[in-house]
Formats: structure tokens, C-alpha cells, sequence
């Protein structure tokens, strides 16, 4: 696990995360990315429980990411299967695990802050948090995404499920969109990522 966890994470954070990891029911798999999560805790039939994180989050979100799913399984450990998924229980369970690493040895200073203002109330996916979110997306690899909020109105984008959308007005905190083949509005985070298209 430690040749595995070395490659995806920062240096510092390695010795931690694997006390953390000490269960024999539980596993870590590194998967490839999936669109429509970062990672997802399950206990599985066989009583066993497994995290899974994807493989192209940069070390700082893969790190986030892993830590909020071992607060999934700590916390069906400690108050059953029977609460909220992102409920009270479970967001102390993640802010106790979380607190060890936010330190200038495993984060870098600029992100320290907002992270310390997330963990305050951590939400079901940091995604949400935008600032956090735009913070952490200056340390991937770079891509051919836009942000949303970069993308001038009347501008068409596709999504990366290859649906195409016109760009529309900011309404309090998200930008409404209207999707070309439906006629629908979808709301959008300031944060969301998006190619440009011309038609």
C-alpha cells in the first residue's frame, strides 16, 4: 500500500495515512477517473469495506478525498450504518481526521486557509466550496478546460458527457445555462470545467 499511496499523495502525509489505514477489512484501490465522483467508501457483501479514489487527482485533492472516505468507514464503525452519509457524525469524524494534516509540511500555505475555513463545516464534496475548489485546480495537470465563470455569455461549451450548452447569466452564486438540444436551464458551479465549442 505504501508503493501505491507514494505516488498520489504528499511525502509527508504517507506514514499518517497508513495508520490510518491499518484495518484488515478494509482496502484502497486507485481507480481511473470517474466523471461523476472523486472517490465513494462501500462495505461490501462479504462484511469487508472498500475506498476507492480515482487516479488523476492532483496529491492535495487525492489526499482530501482519501481522508473523507476512511471518515465514512470510521464512522459506520463508530454510530452504526444507520446515519446520514454526510451527516454530523460523519463531518466531526472527518474534521478529527483531517486536522494532522493541515500543516504546512503536507499543504502548501496558500491553500492552508481555505482549507482550515472548509473544514469548519466540510461539505458532502469540496467541489461545492469554490474558492477551495479554484485553489486546488491550480496544482493539476494542465488541460484544455475552461472554467465556467471565464466562458463570455452566449458562448457555447460541451460538457465532458458531450452536451452542449449556451452560456447565460449569473444568478447569486451559479451561471444559468441553456442546454442546446433540450431547451432546458441547468444551474452551473463558477468552478464547473468546460471545453469552448463553436457551431
Amino acid at each position: 500500500m505504501q508503493n501505491t499511496l507514494q505516488d498520489f499523495i504528499p511525502i509527508k502525509a504517507i506514514n499518517p495515512v497508513l495508520e490510518l489505514l491499518k484495518h484488515e477489512n478494509l482496502t484502497v484501490t486507485v481507480k481511473n477517473e470517474r466523471k461523476t465522483r472523486h472517490g465513494d467508501y462501500r462495505r461490501l457483501p462479504n462484511g469487508k469495506h472498500q475506498i476507492t479514489v480515482n487516479s488523476n487527482l492532483n496529491h492535495y485533492r487525492f489526499l482530501i478525498t482519501l481522508i473523507h472516505e476512511i471518515a465514512h468507514f470510521e464512522a459506520y464503525k463508530t454510530y452504526g450504518k444507520f446515519i446520514k452519509p454526510h451527516g454530523v457524525d460523519w463531518k466531526r469524524t472527518f474534521q478529527h481526521l483531517m486536522l494532522p494534516f493541515l500543516n504546512p509540511d503536507i499543504f502548501p500555505s496558500a491553500l492552508l486557509p481555505l482549507l482550515a475555513k472548509h473544514f469548519k463545516n466540510p461539505k458532502a464534496t469540496s467541489d461545492t466550496d469554490a474558492k477551495l475548489a479554484l485553489a486546488l485546480k491550480q496544482y493539476d495537470q494542465p488541460n484544455n478546460k475552461t472554467y465556467i465563470f471565464d466562458v463570455p455569455f452566449g458562448t457555447f461549451f460541451k460538457l465532458y458527457n458531450g452536451k452542449i450548452f449556451k452560456m447565460g447569466p449569473l444568478r447569486v452564486k451559479r451561471y444559468e445555462c441553456l442546454e442546446i438540444k433540450t431547451g432546458k436551464l441547468y444551474l452551473f458551479n463558477p468552478n464547473a470545467e468546460v471545453e469552448l465549442v463553436t457551431l
